[in-house]
């Protein structure tokens, strides 16, 4: 399965994104540009002067990415499938999924409103791991939030003194979504969501420092899933 995500952010630390869109008036083209690339990836018409070889005529499927209201609204206008940020921006996932829905325009590429959400997730064989283990995404974003690097970090058994408590806050309400827990939990949680949110498909991040619990993790998913 090969889908292309489209964004207007350039997904990386705050000095990588700033380097790279230094021309923030390039954000306000984005439709626009939307709208070349599928005619790029569609059959051939004469009208455009670059043809995408091989990309031509491939209709590789088109997302559009967002954490706020601007994407979702694009989406349904485009009648594209919508992916909201649910990892790393919570606040808004009500309310972009419901513009989404409520302003969507079948089209060509589909005639209902599709709805990916993503979200952080820790995966262990008990409630107790995973709540050990998802000490690493905090201290992830404990250093996002001070604008360091953002490199993970092993687990530790508690987070009291690494953070103060305005930190605390901004970590927690940006984990909000944060789906951690055991076989049952991590099952229970998704569906709830799935329920709540109406959303089709889930999409993961999985910031586990271990790579083979990062592994485990995949697989309890995949077991919940059978």
């Amino acid at each position: 399965r090969i889908d292309l995500g489209l964004g207007r952010a350039p997904g990386s630390d705050p000095v990588t994104s700033r380097a790279l869109n230094n021309d923030m008036s390039r954000a306000e083209n984005f439709p626009s540009e939307v709208t070349e690339l599928q005619t790029l990836l569609g059959p051939y018409n004469g009208t455009h002067p670059i043809r995408a070889i091989p990309g031509e005529n491939t209709n590789v499927p088109i997302w559009l990415l967002g954490s706020s209201l601007f994407s979702a609204q694009l989406a349904a206008q485009k009648g594209l499938p919508y992916v909201f940020a649910g990892h790393f921006a919570p606040r808004f996932v009500y309310d972009a999924i419901a513009l989404y829905k409520r302003e969507f325009k079948a089209s060509s590429v589909l005639d209902k409103p599709y709805v990916m959400l993503a979200l952080p997730l820790v995966a262990a064989d008990t409630d107790d791991e995973a709540q050990y283990l998802s000490t690493t995404s905090k201290q992830r974003v404990l250093e996002l939030i001070r604008g360091n690097e953002l490199w993970l970090k092993p687990p530790v058994e508690s987070m009291d003194g690494l953070w103060s408590e305005q930190e605390r806050a901004h970590v927690e309400n940006f984990l909000s979504l944060s789906v951690v827990g055991g076989h049952v939990s991590i099952k229970h949680k998704l569906e709830m969501i799935a329920k709540q949110l109406e959303v089709d498909e889930f999409i993961f991040t999985n910031d586990v420092f271990d790579s083979e619990k990062r592994h485990r993790a995949l697989e309890i998913l995949m077991e919940i899933k059978h």
